[in-house]
């Protein structure tokens, strides 16, 4: 059957959301139709919005959810209806380089770099007023029902919380996953995170789990330290209070720089100063914000010749079929808490005000 149900439609760039009723389309061979529960609000949802992050409009942006299966589609075997489940923007088929590779996990079924925004069939699931609407990334969580591909959505404990374990979706998993897992953090050593979001207080999360001796914080809003503080934080740094370049500043705090540093906003300039600030020999520098369109980097070579590592991360280096639930089930063991990155809790139709108080820092 197809679902009536309320969705948040992004008809232009630039322009609020609508809250807008759409139409559903039943799960195809291999497909699973999701009743969303929760759904976080990520920056990365907001640089479409912007054109930060190129996508094709009209779009059902949301890709940070959790929620319960309604149906599936001819074929799907790891989940049926009724199970709770998190949607993945990095899928994971188990067949493509990436998924078999013990290095990799950015499944080559993603439809992260492309402007697709459609089900691998190439078509979508979602009408409204009459007109299709795209897919974002595999998952579109800003729905009352979205469909998934199979190789994207992980079943989860029935008794995990789904208004915070939606989290596990995106924010926690790619801060606390590059921190862990790409950069693996050893005990003993010193960090640098840039940004103090939800995913940037992630990083420092894993950071602390992978006992750092000295994790320095760094945000232009003074407001964001005393959470970082609370979650592991040793030093919290506004590169406002100085005159002199941030990555200067870091080494002098450390006398040769940190091990490890991480880019947590999505902005050039902090991903070079991330890069400048760690050891000049021995020290790994993690890309996590997504970087924003048509804009280049440019740096003295000198930087990376010296022995530097400069890497990226998706999705915190985690195969996300088999991580996601084990993640799920280490919260439910308290091995981690989620509460301190939820500062604000709103009903489905005042999703623009969730990005205002992003925006806005809050």
């Amino acid at each position: 059957q197809v679902i009536k149900c309320k969705a948040a439609v992004l008809w232009e760039a630039n322009k609020p959301f609508s809250i807008e009723e759409i139409e559903v389309a039943p799960p195809k061979a291999h497909e699973v139709r999701i009743k969303i529960v929760a759904s976080g609000i990520c920056r990365s949802d907001d640089h479409v919005v912007t054109g930060g992050l190129v996508k094709a409009f009209p779009i059902i942006l949301g890709h940070e959810a959790a929620g319960i299966v309604e149906s599936v589609g001819q074929g799907v075997t790891s989940v049926k209806p009724g199970d709770k489940v998190i949607p993945l923007f990095v899928p994971q088929c188990g067949e493509c380089n990436s998924c078999l590779s013990t290095k990799g996990n950015l499944c080559s079924k993603n439809d992260i770099g492309a402007d697709a925004g459609l089900m691998p069939d190439g078509t979508t699931r979602f009408t409204c007023k009459g007109k299709p609407i795209n897919h974002f990334i595999g998952t579109s969580t800003f729905t009352e029902y979205t469909v998934v591909h199979e190789y994207a959505v992980a079943k989860i404990d029935s008794a995990a919380p789904l208004e915070k374990v939606c989290l596990i979706g995106c924010g926690f998993s790619t801060g606390y996953g590059a921190a862990v897992q790409t950069a693996k953090v050893e005990p003993g050593s010193t960090c640098a995170v840039f940004g103090l979001g939800g995913v940037g207080l992630s990083v420092v999360m894993g950071c602390k789990a992978a006992g750092a001796s000295r994790i320095i914080a760094v945000d232009i809003n003074s407001d964001k330290f005393a959470k970082a503080k609370e979650l592991g934080a040793t030093d919290c740094v506004n590169p406002k209070d100085f005159k002199k370049p941030i990555h200067e500043v870091l080494i002098e705090m450390t006398g040769q720089g940190v091990d490890y540093s991480f880019e947590v906003i999505g902005r050039t300039e902090t991903m070079t100063a991330a890069l400048a600030c760690c050891q000049y020999n021995y020290g790994v520098s993690v890309i996590v914000g997504v970087p924003p369109a048509a804009q280049k980097i440019t740096f003295d070579p000198m930087v990376l010749f010296t022995g530097r590592t400069w890497k990226g991360s998706v999705f915190g280096g985690w195969k996300s079929k088999d991580a996601v639930p084990k993640l799920v089930d280490d919260y439910m063991k308290k091995k981690f808490v989620l509460d301190p990155l939820i500062t604000h809790t709103l009903p489905f139709t005042k999703i623009n005000e969730g990005f205002d108080l992003l925006r806005a820092g809050k």
